[in-house]
């Protein structure tokens, strides 16, 4: 599998990068960058740092700064100042970002891998629309797209009630690139709240005493205790890493259907909210396949795998 991972590297996105970097089967062939979880001037050097931990060479394109209408919220009361759990043990680092800018590397990318290239977006959707709109053609020449994003029963995690954070941070972009893919596949919020690891599996990739599972406790733990303690939450909650495992596995899926989704742009108290025709009421074209359940025991057997070599 040749992959690109848009990454606005926080917590969860890092335990995705990881389950990618791995996997000896898939090739990353770029991460690109933007500004979400934490201002991309973080974002950066946390994916920079994640290469480092895990000694691999990626190409990381620095993309888009901010959302491409409204003001830019934060995650960092959950994913920490530094975006990565307020990590403390950063290694000098010796790679550096490339000069071309994310989106234009996105374009380029895909015509010279047209037809091969699989694109998961762990963020907000910014990079990806304005690769759409500057060349309407790129959602043609992309294999597969996954997004980990959204509502499937308007149950949100932002001020907006109905809706998830990579979506709302940037309604437009999302709105943009469902609209210009012919097919995605979702991850979204609940079906990441259905299928969090118990706190006993949580703690038990917390003491894989390797490299990489010390990296995954180190970042991990402040999280964990918000989930914890904050929000008593009877499991770790795996946004990113559940879109990017069943990427990379896709057999690991066990129920979704195909719908076709929108953004609502102007709702008051619905603006960022996936919008599901269930029922074909609109008589538009599916162009989601919504994933609501999947094997939670073959994503920690990949935590497992990643953590442990």
């Amino acid at each position: 599998m040749k992959l690109i991972i848009d990454t606005d590297a926080g917590v969860d996105d890092a335990q995705a990068i990881m389950l990618a970097l791995a996997d000896p089967a898939v090739e990353v062939l770029a991460i690109t960058t933007l500004t979400g979880n934490v201002h991309i001037r973080q974002v950066n050097p946390n994916v920079l740092t994640i290469l480092e931990i895990m000694n691999r060479d990626v190409p990381v394109y620095a993309g888009i700064d901010r959302p491409l209408v409204q003001q830019w919220e934060d995650a960092a009361e959950f994913h920490g100042g530094d975006g990565l759990g307020n990590f403390r043990d950063r290694p000098a680092l010796t790679r550096s970002l490339e000069d071309e800018h994310a989106v234009p590397a996105l374009l380029r990318l895909s015509r010279e891998h047209e037809g091969e290239l699989t694109l998961i977006a762990l963020g907000p959707l910014t990079n990806i629309s304005a690769a759409v709109r500057l060349d309407p053609d790129f959602p043609a020449r992309i294999k597969k797209f996954v997004f980990m994003g959204g509502t499937i029963a308007a149950r949100g995690n932002t001020p907006i009630v109905t809706a998830e954070y990579n979506i709302y941070t940037d309604p437009e972009a999302a709105y943009i690139t469902l609209d210009a893919f012919p097919q995605a596949t979702m991850l979204s919020w609940e079906t990441t709240l259905a299928h969090g690891f118990v706190w006993d599996k949580f703690n038990r990739l917390c003491a894989i005493d390797t490299v990489n599972g010390r990296f995954f406790r180190a970042i991990s733990s402040e999280t964990a205790e918000r989930l914890k303690q904050g929000f008593a939450r009877p499991a770790y909650l795996l946004p990113d890493p559940l879109a990017m495992a069943i990427t990379l596995q896709p057999g690991l899926i066990r129920q979704s259907g195909d719908y076709h989704v929108s953004v609502e742009l102007n709702g008051r108290l619905t603006r960022g909210q996936t919008v599901i025709d269930y029922i074909g009421i609109s008589g538009q074209p599916a162009n989601v396949t919504v994933i609501q359940k999947l094997d939670t025991n073959g994503v920690y057997e990949m935590f497992v795998a990643a953590l442990s070599g």
